[in-house]
């Protein structure tokens, strides 16, 4: 797994950098394991769009992942590598003793061969894959998938080179310190998967022309001062001269880069034991 990067034959190649794919074992899905996904074009159930600059793009297959992974004391092995559209990370396709297929995010250093398991209420091998309760993991160990609410399957720590570290347990509660920094309780009976998520160069890569944004579905987004006063606050003005040096604010007039937007007193923060370092923070 590694990082590819070309010579500069055209202006687009000058500064692209691509993952080198050596990891993928396997170009197609697994049928079975995929469904459709109907595309909204950032509109909502009116045909009025909700978020802008989404549209077009390459057509996909969704690939069902296990996130809870309640295939339990049950070994599995890895026999494909595969990668996923839909997100950053890559998947595993691991068959289990009875022949089922399940996809599971990629853990980095899990190999094809290699087998994992899911326990019930046990402590495992401590190594890439293998998901357990955190009651049963180590102190230090660090892990990824990890879920909210017990049973409910993995929300957090999911996308590529992500991981987070067990750093106490104390009351029913494990305090876990997730990749933003943030410091957070989550209860012993959650579960999480061992390892840090595969792809890690991803954070290096560099799409090099607006095509290759294009595919991925976002569409370009203008600047407020290059509209006119009618589409924008922001907009009108000759040249560059815009409206003047106003304080940035959305389409819509509200006030935005770096206000705050979350409700005071929230039910999650009573879970939240240090905050993560923001954008002007010391």
């Amino acid at each position: 797994m590694g990082l590819k990067k070309f010579r500069p034959i055209t202006p687009t190649m000058r500064y692209k950098v691509i993952t080198d794919f050596a990891e993928i074992t396997k170009s197609k899905p697994e049928k079975s394991l995929t469904s459709h996904v109907k595309r909204t074009g950032g509109r909502n159930t009116d045909g009025r769009v909700t978020m802008r600059h989404r549209g077009g793009g390459h057509k996909r297959r969704y690939r069902n992942i296990d996130f809870k992974r309640d295939k339990f004391d049950t070994s599995g092995n890895v026999i494909a590598i595969e990668y996923d559209p839909n997100r950053s990370a890559r998947i595993a396709l691991v068959e289990y003793s009875d022949k089922e297929r399940r996809y599971i995010i990629h853990p980095h250093g899990l190999h094809v061969g290699d087998q994992v398991m899911s326990a019930s209420d046990s402590q495992i091998d401590i190594k890439p894959g293998n998901c357990m309760k955190l009651e049963h993991m180590p102190l230090g160990t660090e892990i990824h998938n990890l879920e909210l609410e017990p049973g409910r399957g993995a929300k957090l720590i999911r996308s590529a080179g992500s991981s987070a570290q067990l750093m106490a347990k104390e009351r029913g509660f494990a305090q876990i310190r997730m990749p933003s920094g943030e410091i957070r309780l989550i209860k012993l009976s959650c579960r999480a998967t061992v390892g840090q998520v595969g792809n890690i160069e991803h954070a290096a890569c560099v799409h090099g022309k607006a095509g290759r944004v294009r595919w991925l579905g976002r569409r370009p987004k203008v600047r407020g001062v290059a509209m006119n006063p009618v589409d924008h606050p922001h907009g009108g003005g000759e040249g560059k001269a815009g409206q003047g040096n106003p304080h940035p604010v959305t389409p819509w007039g509200k006030p935005t880069k770096g206000g705050k937007t979350r409700k005071p007193h929230r039910i999650s923060d009573k879970y939240i034991i240090k905050r993560r370092k923001t954008k002007g923070s010391k």
